[in-house]
């Protein structure tokens, strides 16, 4: 008599947890699967991770710094928008990477089991490598302008784990509606461009009335840049706590329902794709 061997994923939320940790080297394998085919048989390689955010920086600081010569609390234009451009272009490549992250892999997922978790996390480490190469720039800008941060620096890796939870908690909600809803692919452009403009990455966010610093706050994304720029520019910059709070908590719901939603959809996936 033939048995068979059905293999499943861990029906308890601590082994599935635990089968994350032992496919660990499957981030890795992954991960620097996308770095090396993002970049493959481009003329200057990884250097497009510099030169995208470079020259969105340079807009910026002709529209807002010197067209509209909006204020730069107390530092250098160009610092302050790419303060701003390090966590923004972080979050948008990580939504749109983990976006199509499962349709990508749809081979992998239908033929073997895995915690599925692992492929939008290593979207979004790819994005995060990106996010580390583009802060090359930071630092050559602050030795032009002979720019000193303060102690805040420090904190930053604080609102680097939030930029993280935001960009997870959303990568999660959008690779998972992407398998059930193909038309987030179209979505999803757009979503990235329209949070550019309602984000304070080319101006600062004190500009925007008081009165309504709460509601603009509701854009998680705001608390995020604020921290950054407090952390990095230190001196006049200012953190509005309360506004900083409420994203921060937005970021929170957003992080526990991405996981939440994505959990629930998961066992779906391999039917789906």
């Amino acid at each position: 008599m033939s048995k068979e061997l059905i293999i499943e994923a861990g029906r308890t939320e601590k082994k599935y947890w635990q089968d994350i940790w032992r496919y660990r080297e499957l981030f890795y394998f992954l991960a620097w699967r996308d770095i090396l085919v993002r970049y493959k048989q481009t003329a200057i390689g990884i250097a497009w991770a510099l030169i995208r955010p470079f020259l969105t920086m340079i807009v910026f600081t002709i529209v807002f710094g010197k067209l509209a010569n909006l204020p730069s609390e107390g530092a250098p234009y160009p610092i302050l928008v790419f303060a701003a451009m390090l966590p923004w272009q972080f979050f948008a490549n990580a939504l749109s990477e983990c976006s199509n992250s499962l349709i990508d892999n749809a081979n992998l997922i239908a033929k073997v089991y895995f915690p599925r978790l692992v492929v939008p996390i290593s979207a979004v480490i790819v994005s995060f490598v990106d996010f580390l190469i583009s802060g090359m720039i930071l630092l050559a800008l602050m030795a032009w302008y002979n720019f000193v941060p303060s102690w805040r620096i420090l904190t930053l890796p604080i609102f680097v784990m939030i930029a993280f939870a935001a960009a997870m908690g959303g990568g999660l909600w959008l690779s998972a509606l992407n398998v059930q809803f193909r038309d987030f692919r179209y979505i999803v452009p757009f979503i990235v461009q329209f949070g550019l403009y309602i984000s304070p990455v080319g101006f600062s966010s004190s500009i925007v009335p008081q009165q309504w610093r709460w509601l603009y706050s509701l854009n998680p994304m705001v608390g995020v840049i604020d921290g950054f720029r407090w952390a990095i520019i230190g001196g006049e910059s200012r953190i509005y706590w309360l506004g900083f709070l409420l994203s921060l908590s937005l970021v929170g719901v957003l992080l526990i329902s991405g996981i939440w939603y994505f959990r629930r959809m998961e066992r779906t996936f391999a039917d789906i794709i």
